[in-house]
């Protein structure tokens, strides 16, 4: 582990994982427990969740489902009116935390947000000092993002299952996939409609992620059926949460 910590500190995450992974294979799952807490307490958040999610009867859900940057996230979802458990959901599926993340197309940041989607909703909220390499800056990432993700819901006439579909795939699919409806449908059935295999997972493990977030700020226990809520065709209002 402390080989893996030397690789991340050069920057070099393939390497230090590898490592990271190899002292993992014979711990218990306390000593799983201890190695997430050491990844949390060195800011590495993704590994913490890796580490945490080995474990089959001890959890700790704060390690599996942690919530960084709540300073910054809290004020700006709720000034959106937007549910900071499914933002967190997001987050947690999008980058697992790492706020130099940057996909193989370019998506850059915590919330994984395309350089020309921050151009052009940076332009929309009055963000006129934008350049790309601010996607990684974890305030305006998060900036950038929740907007975005409140551009999507409104378009989604309120639906977080439409518009998380919608943030992975583009508006245009989620209102095709919605256009085909003729009447409402079950959100869990909608979603097992959606026909990209990476959209249906991607759509799956966000809300998954937004219950589990919603039960751990709220302290107590939360249905995924409820949050799904149901699906109408276009023309007409989605059922909410």
């Amino acid at each position: 582990m402390r080989q893996a910590m030397k690789f991340y500190q050069l920057r070099l995450r393939p390497e230090g994982n590898r490592e990271w992974n190899w002292a993992l294979r014979s711990l218990s799952e306390r000593q799983l427990l201890a190695a997430a807490e050491y990844a949390r307490r060195n800011e590495l958040l993704e590994r913490m969740v890796e580490t945490s999610l080995r474990t089959r009867t001890e959890f700790d859900y704060s390690q599996r489902f942690p919530a960084p940057h709540n300073e910054i996230l809290q004020p700006t979802a709720r000034n959106l009116s937007l549910d900071a458990a499914w933002v967190y959901g997001l987050i947690r599926q999008e980058s697992r935390f790492i706020s130099e993340a940057r996909s193989g197309v370019g998506a850059a940041g915590l919330m994984q947000v395309m350089p020309a989607t921050g151009k052009w909703v940076a332009a929309k909220i009055g963000l006129g000092d934008f350049v790309h390499s601010m996607l990684h800056d974890v305030r305006t990432n998060i900036t950038l993002g929740t907007n975005y993700m409140n551009m999507v819901l409104e378009n989604a006439g309120g639906s977080q299952v439409l518009a998380t579909a919608a943030y992975n795939a583009g508006p245009t699919r989620s209102r095709t996939w919605r256009g085909l409806l003729e009447a409402p449908m079950e959100g869990a059935v909608f979603v097992e409609s959606i026909p990209y295999s990476e959209t249906r997972t991607y759509v799956r493990n966000v809300m998954s992620n937004a219950t589990n977030y919603a039960a751990l700020f709220e302290r107590r226990p939360q249905s995924l059926k409820a949050r799904l809520g149901t699906i109408a065709p276009r023309g007409a209002s989605s059922g909410l949460p």
